[in-house]
């Protein structure tokens, strides 16, 4: 019988760190006459963003630096030079971010295709395996997944051509919110309210930052005291309170996250990006404020794994971690972070941030510097195609956040000085529930496949195999086997070679010692030395008269 081949395992690697930093404060007593005024600039501007992007749409893979000049130059004068540049960057990111989408959905397609190819070509009830679907259960069941592969292929043609042409389909405001108009009832909403929503959704208050200039910014400007002001477009400089066409807000700002950095930031006069929005269903607004920040060298590999590592194995309501010593001995018992991702978005990511935070304040009292975690990627795993009627682990696997959680993790780390090791995710639950689950199960410590899971995380993170080696068998106690502890320090001598006998180590301690032995040695001793060195010697009878 062959042996099942396994597929190559990737090395593991230590992840970047992030590359910006985004705090977020309150706009605090805002008068009836600044919430007009921003009102008005974000509905000017929205329009002046959604005329754009249509012509970056338009343009597709013909864009170039001429077109691009031109499109700036005929928005300057409805706004500023400044508003036109942000603009215009905003249009190249959305449209750049919807080809990426693009791809990514032509690769599903191209999944299920093959998928329904692959089942479609099979007999009718034949059995699948582990690593492939087999046919399908009926001759209904073949009809209507044929049916379906049809449907496929024609929206992989469409998908396919707009690609190659660079034709994308994007809603400024977002589609989701778009759909909710024709289901207002489920979504318990009025048309005015979501109507409120959808304009506030397509206005645009957002100004890129300018290193050099004062306070790094010059349309939307934030100063050391909190003072916010923002240059008016030139269709609305009438509404300017102050000198050169600017509006100040009646309004002092604080960040209270990461507000030193800020404050050093634009001291220096460094670039500072700012977003203005309206949370309509609190009405309140809103004042980000971005900037890049250089990606810090990542520690080497050895030096993350000098301290041990926590494996953490991610599931769809918790995080399982479980601390390993350097040579990757599983110590202490399993922890165990919750979270709940039902609700809305925002309460979805405070779960999650806070599920992080307890794991990282853990990890840093465990003395440990690295955390070990699977380079999850499920994008081409979920399909009804590929896991046919199992819908509810479909659903369990598209319920882990693995982009929001990595995002985070990564961000958060850093700010700990942590290292974040990304393994390959292939067999670490299989190999884990096999090797450890049962061996560290006791009375007082119940293990799950989730918590063997993590063991088997952090020891490929510390570059240890995942098998755990048993001890000799009940039947032959000695060390004529050799040697198994695989737990041993790889560079240790002779960890995989068998014992010396008893006499030569009790030698090898005196030589290291320097010392001698100076008291007789007894009968009972000596005949158990020589029954170590694989001699019998006959014991001297003591004479009695």
């Amino acid at each position: 019988m062959s042996k099942k081949q396994l597929r190559p395992i990737d090395t593991p690697f230590v992840a970047l760190g992030p590359s910006g930093v985004a705090i977020r404060t309150r706009l605090k007593q805002l008068t009836p006459a600044d919430g007009k005024v921003l009102c008005q600039v974000g509905e000017h501007l929205g329009r002046l963003a959604s005329r754009d992007l249509a012509l970056r749409a338009v343009q597709g893979l013909d864009h170039s630096a001429e077109s691009w000049a031109a499109r700036k130059q005929g928005l300057t004068a409805e706004s500023s030079s400044r508003w036109a540049g942000s603009i215009t960057k905003a249009s190249h990111d959305q449209w750049a971010l919807s080809r990426r989408c693009q791809l990514a959905h032509v690769q599903g397609l191209e999944a299920g295709v093959r998928t329904l190819l692959h089942r479609l070509s099979l007999p009718v009830g034949e059995k699948g395996s582990k690593r492939a679907p087999g046919g399908y259960r009926s001759k209904h069941e073949w009809f209507v997944k044929s049916r379906r592969l049809a449907v496929l292929e024609h929206r992989l043609d469409v998908a396919r051509a707009e690609h190659e042409a660079g034709v994308v389909h994007v809603v400024r405001g977002g589609r989701r919110l778009l759909n909710t108009r024709h289901n207002l009832n489920a979504a318990e909403l009025a048309e005015a309210q979501w109507r409120e929503r959808w304009e506030a959704e397509r206005w645009f208050l957002a100004a890129d930052g300018e290193s050099g200039k004062r306070f790094g910014n010059e349309t939307i400007r934030v100063t050391p005291d909190g003072e916010v002001s923002l240059k008016l477009p030139a269709p609305l400089a009438h509404l300017a309170n102050a000198p050169r066409g600017r509006y100040v807000l009646a309004t002092q700002v604080a960040f209270a996250h990461r507000g030193e950095e800020w404050a050093d930031r634009i001291s220096g006069n460094r670039a500072v990006a700012y977003r203005i929005h309206l949370d309509v269903e609190r009405g309140r607004w809103y004042l980000t404020a971005s900037w890049h920040k250089p990606i810090v060298k990542t520690v080497p590999l050895e030096a993350a794994r000098a301290a041990g590592m926590v494996g953490v194995d991610t599931n769809a309501d918790h995080f399982a971690a479980y601390r390993l010593d350097r040579h990757g001995n599983p110590v202490g018992d399993p922890k165990r972070f919750s979270y709940d991702l039902t609700g809305s978005a925002g309460h979805r990511d405070a779960q999650v941030r806070h599920a992080i935070t307890r794991l990282l304040h853990w990890t840093k009292r465990c003395g440990v510097a690295a955390i070990g975690i699977e380079n999850l990627d499920f994008a081409a795993e979920k399909t009804r195609e590929k896991h046919g009627r199992r819908k509810r682990f479909r659903q369990l696997i598209s319920g882990i956040p693995t982009g929001k959680l990595k995002a985070r993790l990564v961000s958060m780390a850093a700010e700990q000085d942590m290292a974040i090791v990304a393994v390959d995710p292939a067999y670490t639950s299989i190999w884990g529930d096999e090797h450890w689950r049962k061996p560290l199960t006791n009375p007082r410590r119940k293990m799950s496949r989730h918590d063997a899971a993590g063991i088997a995380i952090g020891r490929r993170a510390l570059g240890h195999p995942i098998r755990r080696r048993t001890a000799p068998p009940h039947d032959d106690q000695s060390d004529r086997r050799g040697h198994r502890t695989v737990q041993a320090e790889p560079g240790t001598q002779g960890r995989k070679g068998t014992r010396p006998p008893v006499t030569e180590r009790a030698h090898d301690a005196r030589t290291r010692t320097g010392t001698t032995r100076t008291r007789a040695t007894s009968a009972s001793n000596t005949v158990r030395d020589a029954r170590s060195s694989g001699t019998w010697v006959q014991s001297s009878l003591l004479d009695t008269v």
